[in-house]
C-alpha cells in the first residue's frame, strides 16, 4: 500500500513532497563500469550471483581487445545451502586472481544482495586478505541494490578510500580536493582551470592510481563533483576537510558558480577569475544556443534515478529555457543542493522518494515532451507515445564542465530528434 504525498518543510521556493511506496530502482553494482576505468590499478570483485555477473557484462558491453579491471565471484547452491565455506572460497579466487594479475595494486570486495543475503562478513575478509596480500590493499563496500539507487556504489566506493586516505600535516598549506569520479579529459580541463585562477594544489577523489590518493586533512577544501557523495562527504567532515558550497559544474552556469566557489575560498581575486573563465563560459555559450532552440518551451518530467534531478532540472530551465513538469528524486540532500534548489523557478514541484505508480498517472497525465527515466521505465513509457532519455546515460557520458556543456544538452536533444524522425 502506498503512503500519501506528504508536503515537506519549505526548502527554498520549491514545492518539496515526499513520497513512500513502490520504487523502480537500478542496481549499486553499476558504479563499477566508470569506476575501473578511472583508477587504472584497482580491481573490482563483485562477490554475488550469476545474474550480478550478467548485469555487469551487459552494463560495461564485451570488452575484446583488453582484460577489464572487474569480475564476479559466484555465489552458487552450495555456499547459499552453507555447504562450502563462503571465506574459503572467497580467499581461494583472490589469491588466484593477484597471482594471475599481478599489476593489481587496489582490490575491491564488492557485496551485492546474495552476499549480505547469506551474512558474508567481507569488511573482515578485507582486512585478513589486506594482511596476506602486501602490498595489496583490500577494501570493501556494498553495491547491493536492496535499499539503494544505483549512484550510491560509488558514494560507497569512495567513502571506503576515505579512511585508508594518506593524513595532511597540521601545518600543510590549504589544498583543494575535487570529489567524485571524472572523466581523464574533464579532469584535466579544471586542473587548467584552477591553474589559471592561480590555485595550484588540485587534487582529485578518486586519484587515477591506488598509490596517488590524495592527503586530506583539516587543510583540504572539498568541491563535490556530484551530487549523491553524502557518504563520502560525511568521511571527508570526520577527518577535518572543510566542504566548499556550490551548485554542481553542469553547464555554463553551474560551472561557473562551482569554480567560483574554489576561487572565494582560495583568494582568487574577481579579474583573475573573470580571465581564467571567459573564455570557457563564452565557448559553452556558443554551444547551447543551437540546444535552446530545440529544448526551449519543451515539458521536461524527472523520475527519481540518479540522484542528479535536481542539478540537471537546474540545467533545462536556466540555460535551455525548458519547462520543469515534476523533479523526482531519490533523495535530496537539504545542504549538498542548497545552491541549486535557490536557482530553480518558485513553485517547481520536488518529490523526494517514489511512489512508482502515482508518479506514472502523474506523468501519463501530463504527457511532458521529454521524461528522463531509468531504464526500467523507458520502454513502455516510449510504447506509449513518450519521449525518454536514460538517466544511466548521463553517468556514462562525461557531463560537467565549459567544454561538456553542448554534449550535454545533446543529449536531452536526441530523444526529441529520434521522435521527430519517428513522426515524420
Amino acid at each position: 500500500m502506498n503512503a500519501p504525498v506528504a508536503h515537506k518543510p519549505p526548502c527554498g521556493g520549491i514545492d518539496l513532497r515526499q513520497e513512500q511506496g513502490q520504487r523502480a530502482v537500478f542496481c549499486g553494482l553499476t558504479g563499477i563500469v566508470w569506476l575501473h576505468r578511472k583508477i587504472q590499478d584497482a580491481f573490482f570483485l563483485v562477490v554475488g550471483s550469476r545474474t550480478c555477473a550478467h548485469l555487469i557484462q551487459s552494463a560495461a558491453g564485451v570488452m575484446i581487445f583488453a582484460e577489464p579491471r572487474f569480475a564476479t565471484a559466484i555465489i552458487d547452491e552450495r555456499d547459499l545451502a552453507g555447504l562450502a565455506d563462503a571465506n574459503e572460497e572467497l580467499d581461494r579466487v583472490v589469491t588466484r586472481l593477484i597471482e594471475r594479475r599481478p599489476d593489481i595494486k587496489l582490490l575491491f570486495l564488492v557485496g551485492s544482495c546474495p552476499s549480505e543475503v547469506i551474512k558474508l562478513d567481507l569488511s573482515r575478509a578485507a582486512q585478513r586478505l589486506s594482511g596476506r596480500l602486501t602490498p595489496v590493499r583490500v577494501l570493501n563496500y556494498s553495491g547491493s541494490g536492496i535499499e539503494t539507487t544505483f549512484t550510491q556504489g560509488e558514494d560507497a566506493c569512495l567513502a571506503a578510500l576515505v579512511p585508508d586516505l594518506p593524513r595532511e600535516p597540521v601545518a600543510a598549506a590549504p589544498s583543494l580536493l575535487v570529489v567524485g569520479a571524472l572523466a581523464d579529459v574533464v579532469e584535466d580541463q579544471f586542473l587548467r582551470m584552477f591553474a589559471a585562477m592561480g590555485i595550484a594544489d588540485v587534487r582529485f577523489l578518486p586519484a587515477r592510481r591506488a598509490g596517488a590518493m590524495p592527503a586530506v586533512g583539516r587543510g583540504t577544501r572539498y568541491l563535490l563533483a556530484q551530487p549523491f557523495l553524502t557518504d563520502t562527504a560525511r568521511a571527508l567532515d570526520e577527518r577535518g576537510a572543510h566542504r566548499l558550497p556550490a551548485p554542481f559544474p553542469f553547464g555554463a552556469e553551474g560551472t561557473t558558480g562551482w569554480l567560483r566557489a574554489a576561487a572565494e575560498a582560495f583568494g582568487v581575486s574577481e579579474a583573475a577569475f573573470e580571465r581564467a573563465t571567459a573564455a570557457g563560459r563564452a565557448r559553452a555559450e556558443t554551444a547551447l544556443a543551437p540546444h535552446r532552440e530545440k529544448l526551449g518551451g519543451k515539458r521536461v518530467f524527472f523520475f527519481p534515478d540518479s540522484q542528479l534531478e535536481v542539478p540537471l532540472a537546474r540545467f533545462l530551465v536556466r540555460e535551455l529555457d525548458a519547462e520543469l513538469v515534476e523533479v523526482g528524486t531519490p533523495y535530496l540532500h537539504r545542504g549538498h543542493l542548497a545552491a541549486e534548489i535557490e536557482l530553480l523557478p518558485s513553485g517547481t514541484r520536488v518529490t523526494e522518494g517514489q511512489s512508482l505508480d502515482d508518479q506514472m498517472d502523474r506523468c501519463r497525465a501530463a504527457r511532458p515532451d521529454l521524461t528522463i527515466c531509468g531504464l526500467g521505465l523507458a520502454n513502455p513509457l516510449e510504447a506509449e507515445g513518450l519521449s525518454t532519455k536514460w538517466s544511466i546515460e548521463l553517468l556514462f557520458t562525461p557531463v560537467q564542465g565549459y567544454e561538456q556543456a553542448g554534449d550535454l544538452a545533446e543529449l536531452f536533444v536526441r530523444p526529441l530528434r529520434r521522435r521527430a524522425l519517428l513522426e515524420v
